[in-house]
């Protein structure tokens, strides 16, 4: 049997705060918390993925120092935004 969707958003969320570098951490890690639950399958697909990719890769899409994987952009400007927002409101 496969994984529960607890235990999948349960792992994700974990993975979302335990990354290889402490700034994806909190970049991941307030995200996963705020949206993960409710995101749409498709979605969850696109974050698993998108927890696969290295933080050096991550980082430099999410500054915009290059361009992410088509698949990836949308999740990835739902992501920056929201860190944007975060470190605006100092929260």
């Amino acid at each position: 049997m496969g994984e529960t969707a607890e235990a999948r958003l349960k792992r994700m969320a974990m993975r979302s705060w335990r990354r290889g570098t402490k700034e994806m951490d909190l970049v991941l890690g307030p995200f996963a918390d705020a949206h993960l639950a409710g995101l749409s399958e498709a979605d969850l697909v696109t974050y698993d993925a998108l927890l696969a990719e290295n933080d050096q890769d991550l980082m430099a899409w999410i500054l915009g120092q290059s361009a992410p994987p088509p698949v990836l952009a949308p999740l990835l400007a739902r992501i920056t935004a929201f860190a944007e927002t975060r470190l605006t409101r100092g929260n």
